[in-house]
Parts: C-alpha cells; sequence; structure tokens
C-alpha cells in the first residue's frame, strides 16, 4: 500500500530566456513531470514549480540586437517556453520568471543573511574589459588562445581541444565577442561568498543520499583540488538585481536563478494561502527535490546548499540528475536537422510518443539519452498501438454490438488478474526511485501477456457460438479490466492516453485503481486512443528543423553549434575569417591500420613534427595501410576531437582526386615537412 501522505515540493532546471525548449531541455521536464503525477496518483501532496530564468550578459545583448527591453524579450520568451511546456503535457502549478518582487526580496534577504553572518567579502581584481562597448566581459565572451594547447580561438574559460580550465585573463591573443575589440585589464572590486567555510556540511551532504553516488565521486574534484571563494558580482551594465548598498554591482545570474525556486513556489503560496515557510525552514519535514542536468551540478551540489545553510533555509532532500540527449548516436545538429524545437516536433508528431520514449529510456544514473528514429517508431507503434490501445480495440466492440455496453458481472482469470494487481507496489517503487525504464518494461511485459490471453481464447470466433456467449462476454471484459490497470500505471506518462481512456471506460484513474475491477459496469464506444507513428512525419519533422536552421541564418539568429562543414560548397558558405581559422598542416603517416567492424575508415597516428594525433579517416577504399606509412598528408590540425565508437578522432584527413582509387597522397621527396602551415 501506499505510504501515508506526503508533502513534496519539486522544481526542475530553469530554461535560460534567450532561446527556444529543444528535445534537450524536454527531457528534464518530461522526466520531473512523470516523478510529480505519480506523487499525485499515489495521493500525495506534491507540488512542482518552474520558472525563465531572465538575468545575464546573454539576455542584455540580445535584447539590445532585437531592439527591444530585456523585459520585454523575456516576457515574449516565457510565453514561448511555458506555452511549448504545456503542449507536452508538463503540467507546473506556476511557471515563473526570476526577474520579479518574489526573487528581488529573496536574493537581498539570503544575501543579507550570508553578509551579516560574515561569509561576503570584498576583494579587487582584475578583469578583461571591453574598451569600445566599455563593459566587463564574461568568460564566455572572450575568445583566444589556449593557454595550456595553443588551439586558437577557443573560449574563455575552457578549450574545446585539450579540456584545459582558466581564467579569462590567462588567455593568450584575447578579442572580445562582442566587438572583435582587443581587451584591456581593469581592476574593480567583487564580492566573494566564503564558500570553503561551508566544505565539513557540503562533504556529509553529498554523501547523505541526496545526490547519486556517481555524481557525489565526481563533485570530490572540487575538494581535492580546494574549495575557492566564489564570486557573486557583476559590473554594470547588467540585466540583473543591484546588490544592496553597492550601486553598479549586481547578483552574478547564478545566485539569483536558483532563489528563483523559491520565488516561484513563494508567488503560488501567496495567491493560494500556503504556507511557504513550511517549505524552506530549517529542519522542515517536507520534502524537496531538485531535477537537473549533469552540466550544472556544481551549481546545485555546492554553492547552492551553502547559501541556503548560511541564510538559515534547509537543504534539497535529493538533487536528481540527467544526462543529455543525443539523436541517432550523435550530439544534436542544426545541419542534420536534430536539433529539435518542441514547435518543430508538435507541428509533426504527438507529444506523447516523446513522453514514452522517454520514459523508456530513463534510469536514475546520469547516462546520456540517444534519441534513435527508428528505435522510436517502432517502440511507440509495437508497445502502445499494438500491444496497449489494441488490448481495449480488441475486445470493446464485442462488449458495445453484443452485450449493451456493459462489463460481464463476473471475470475469469484470477490469477492474472492478481499478477496484474500485484505489480502495482514494484512499478510503484520504479517511478518513485526514477527508473521509468524499469516500470515500462514491466507494463510492458503484462501488456504481452495480457494479449497473449486473448489470443488464446479468440472471443472473434466464440462470439459466432451461442454456447459460448457467456464466456465471450467474460473474456473481453478481463480484457477491458487489464487493460484498466496498465492505464493507471501508465497515466503518470501518457495523462492525455489516460484521460481518452477514461473517457472511454467511464472511469477516474488514481495508483489505487489498479486493486479495484469494473464488473457490471457500462463502458462507452470505443474510439481509436492513438494513432501509428508514420516514419515519413519523422522525416518531415527533420527536413523542417534543417530549413528553421536556413531561416535563422538569413535573419542572422543565433549561429550553428553544428562544426560540421557542409557537403555542399555551393548550398552554404562561410565567411574568409572563418575559413582562416582552419589550420592545416603537413603530417607524417607514422602508422596506419585497419579498423575492425569499419568498413570505410583507417586508423592513422599522424606526426606533426613531434605531436602525434590520432585520426579515423574515410580512405580505406583507395588504400593498404602498409601503402601510406612514411608518406604524408594534409590534415586540419585544429578541429576539436570527435568521439566515435572506435576510439578518439583528433582531426581531419584531407585527400584529393576524383574519388575511389584515385586519392591522392604527397611523397616525402615532394618537399613539405611535417607540421608545416599549408597557406
Amino acid at each position: 500500500m501506499a505510504d501515508s501522505q506526503r508533502k513534496i515540493l519539486v522544481t526542475s532546471a530553469l530554461p535560460y530566456a534567450n532561446g527556444s525548449i529543444h528535445l534537450g531541455h524536454l527531457l528534464e521536464h518530461i522526466q520531473t513531470d512523470i516523478w510529480t503525477r505519480f506523487q499525485r496518483l499515489r495521493g500525495h501532496q506534491c507540488y512542482s514549480v518552474c520558472a525563465d530564468d531572465a538575468h545575464g550578459t546573454p539576455v542584455m545583448l540580445k535584447a539590445r540586437e532585437l531592439g527591444i527591453t530585456p523585459e520585454e524579450m523575456v516576457a515574449q520568451t516565457r510565453a514561448e517556453h511555458h506555452q511549448d511546456l504545456t503542449a507536452f503535457l508538463v503540467n507546473y502549478d506556476n511557471y515563473y520568471v526570476t526577474h520579479s518582487p518574489e526573487n528581488r526580496e529573496l536574493s537581498e534577504y539570503i544575501y543579507k543573511q550570508l553578509d551579516q553572518a560574515g561569509y561576503i567579502s570584498r576583494h579587487t581584481i582584475s578583469q578583461l574589459y571591453d574598451p569600445q562597448k566599455e563593459m566587463f566581459l564574461p568568460d564566455r565572451f572572450v575568445k583566444g588562445t589556449c593557454p595550456s594547447c595553443g588551439a586558437e580561438d577557443q573560449n574563455g574559460d575552457s578549450c574545446d581541444v585539450c579540456s584545459a580550465t582558466y581564467r579569462p585573463t590567462e588567455v593568450k591573443n584575447p578579442v572580445s565577442v562582442i566587438s572583435g575589440a582587443t581587451p584591456v585589464l581593469k581592476d574593480s572590486e567583487h564580492f566573494f561568498f566564503d564558500l570553503p567555510r561551508f566544505e565539513g556540511m557540503l562533504k556529509d551532504w553529498l554523501r547523505s543520499g541526496a545526490i547519486q553516488t556517481e555524481m557525489a565521486n565526481k563533485l570530490q574534484e572540487w575538494f581535492d583540488e580546494g574549495l575557492q571563494q566564489w564570486d557573486i558580482s557583476r559590473d554594470a551594465p547588467y540585466f540583473g538585481f543591484e546588490i544592496p548598498g553597492a550601486p553598479g554591482k549586481f547578483f552574478y545570474v547564478w545566485v539569483d536563478a536558483p532563489v528563483g525556486y523559491m520565488a516561484s513556489f513563494k508567488h503560488y503560496c501567496d495567491q493560494h494561502n500556503i504556507d511557504f515557510d513550511e517549505y524552506w525552514k530549517e529542519g522542515s519535514d517536507t520534502e524537496l527535490y531538485h531535477f537537473i542536468g549533469k552540466d550544472i551540478t556544481y551549481f546545485h551540489c555546492l554553492f547552492w546548499p551553502a547559501m541556503l545553510e548560511g541564510a538559515g533555509f534547509r537543504k534539497p532532500t535529493g538533487v536528481n540528475v540527467h544526462g543529455f540527449v543525443t539523436v541517432n548516436g550523435a550530439k544534436m545538429s542544426k545541419s542534420k536537422g536534430t536539433f529539435i524545437k518542441a514547435q518543430t516536433y508538435l507541428e509533426h508528431l504527438n507529444p506523447e510518443y516523446l513522453r514514452y520514449y522517454f520514459a523508456s529510456k530513463l534510469s536514475d544514473n546520469v547516462h546520456d539519452i540517444d534519441l534513435n528514429f527508428e528505435d522510436f517508431v517502432q517502440k511507440v507503434n509495437s508497445d502502445l498501438v499494438g500491444k496497449v490501445v489494441n488490448i481495449a480495440s480488441r475486445c470493446a466492440g464485442f462488449i458495445t454490438k453484443k452485450f449493451g455496453g456493459q462489463l460481464a458481472e463476473e471475470l475469469p482469470q484470477p490469477e492474472l488478474i492478481k499478477e496484474f494487481q500485484d505489480a502495482s507496489e514494484t512499478i510503484a517503487e520504479y517511478f518513485e526511485s526514477r527508473q521509468y525504464h524499469r516500470a515500462i518494461r514491466l507494463i510492458m511485459s503484462l501488456a504481452d501477456k495480457a494479449n497473449q490471453y486473448i489470443d488464446a481464447e479468440a472471443p472473434w470466433v466464440t462470439i459466432k457460438d451461442e454456447n459460448k456467449q457467456a464466456d465471450t462476454h467474460q473474456v473481453c471484459s478481463l480484457g477491458i479490466n487489464l487493460f484498466r490497470i496498465l492505464m493507471v500505471y501508465l497515466k503518470p506518462v501518457l495523462p492525455q492516453l489516460a484521460e481518452k481512456s477514461e473517457a472511454f471506460l467511464n472511469d477516474t484513474l488514481d495508483w489505487s485503481s489498479a486493486q479495484s475491477l469494473l464488473t457490471g459496469h457500462e463502458i462507452n464506444k470505443f474510439k481509436a486512443l492513438m494513432q501509428r507513428v508514420d516514419m515519413d512525419k519523422v522525416n518531415a519533422m527533420v527536413d523542417a528543423s534543417k530549413e528553421d536552421l536556413k531561416a535563422a541564418e538569413q535573419q542572422k539568429a543565433e549561429p550553428t553549434q553544428d562544426t560540421e562543414l557542409s557537403k555542399d560548397p555551393i548550398s552554404e558558405t562561410i565567411a574568409f575569417e572563418d575559413f582562416a581559422k582552419i589550420d592545416l598542416r603537413i603530417a607524417k603517416i607514422a602508422k596506419a591500420e585497419h579498423v575492425e567492424g569499419a568498413d570505410k575508415l583507417l586508423k592513422l597516428q599522424l606526426d606533426l613534427g613531434g605531436d602525434t594525433k590520432q585520426v579515423f579517416a574515410g580512405i580505406k577504399s583507395a588504400y593498404d595501410p602498409a601503402e601510406l606509412e612514411g608518406k604524408l598528408t594534409v590534415m586540419v590540425a585544429n578541429l576539436a576531437p570527435r568521439k566515435m565508437r572506435f576510439g578518439l578522432s583528433e582531426g581531419m584527413v584531407l585527400a584529393a582526386g576524383p574519388g575511389g582509387k584515385d586519392l591522392w597522397i604527397m611523397e616525402p621527396h615532394e618537399g613539405a615537412q611535417p607540421g608545416m602551415r599549408v597557406k
């Protein structure tokens, strides 16, 4: 049986207010929504809140580019985000925005509590400053040469080539992303939060079961390196909340963003006469859970609990971390059409298809979830249409046409019914622990047994025998009841399908409904509950995403995140400045070998004059590996490494010629030397 009623508050990470919701975002919101719907179905008091993350330099600059105020842009984006999430049946009690009176009040209160307790200090630091735009540059608005490996055009805080992290002031040849100007160093007083003072508490909290063990182990690296003072301030111009008593100084966005969870809930509490303090006071017996992606773990599991502790609030009961979404085994790509916005998906496909597919893949670990379109189509058609809905469609017609829409007074197969009902607590445990994939697997195994039973009884045959009418009535009535139990278990995942099923069953379902049966009960005429997925619609969605990219490029909207060059040089062009960034080098093929399981690839070890890189090249059809060793080729030396199933490829080989066997590699006597730059 379900435990006594719990009081739970759930949040999802806040979408940033300068871009559209895409499939990667939806994974988290769907995961959160399934969990909260399950808790409510079990009879618990479970509130869920979210908001748009409104502050920071990117929002300020994007609004300036659009010629509107940041407040106007945030309002528009929040409305779009909320509409998209609602369309995917994500049901937040309150979807708010961090640029709100409640958030300002709470952020200032937490800051003052921390300051009075001695956790805030002030230090003068040197930062990169854009002399043209007259503003200090955040990390991501600086580009330059990596101080570790020398790779060019790297971000101001980390290198995509060697994965080194560093301060913007350490970047060589820095350039402002905003204006292209060379930044200068300028001093400014900043405010720092004393994170090291909370080391003991954080270690205990991380090992309390509040976060997955694998993430707790990962966060241990921060303690090993030594916790640092956290800079919580930013200089004007900045879109955010001004720090009390410090004109021209603003809270860093990651200060007020998590406070936005509290603010969104407080806004809801004030409207619905709910005790806000009961959920946030220190020592509260209510439960608080955050659902987040693995890329923002340290903010939620180091800075945030330390801020709460220092200001006298409770810490989260749990922070549930998930991985990223890949599509067809690769990072989402705009050029391939796999960087799919929520709105584009909704124009082609039923949102419950994606909810179900994600649920069938989601577990309590932080592994990435791959959305494979062929598997997506097969799983939805086979499981939902071919198994679950099929049970109702096979039985309902006989009940309506032959038995006046009335279910039988008695049902056969008590052992089968018991098996379905006894699965309730196991499935509940799977949902509770976020092992949705196990819940789905068990539900579908039950669906298989229901279909096997109907196949064996063959009501479409027995209905023709006057002596077996009563048996047929019971068989079909049992089929309807088994379908009903399955819909109880699937209701957190498929709320729309459950609602249609409730209308058909003339019933309302909660978790306890699985333990009761419908006998002598009138059902309504069956209508198709779900359509099969058409692969053509999936392909159309991908094509539309490519078209969205072209439209965005024409409007000079946000740039593509895909690093691949177009296969058609005529249809897409790049600026000369972009081409100039490509570092072409002569490389000696030190070693060449076949790649097991690959039809086109050779594995090459390339000598760049002392630096060796591994590259997988699709030239197997033209060369015997033994003939390549010692010869020279040209490679793109500054291409970001790409993880392949055969290993890490650290560049790209350029081979010229008509193709096939006629690909040309240089001989050593032709005068080139390993490491030489190709002009």
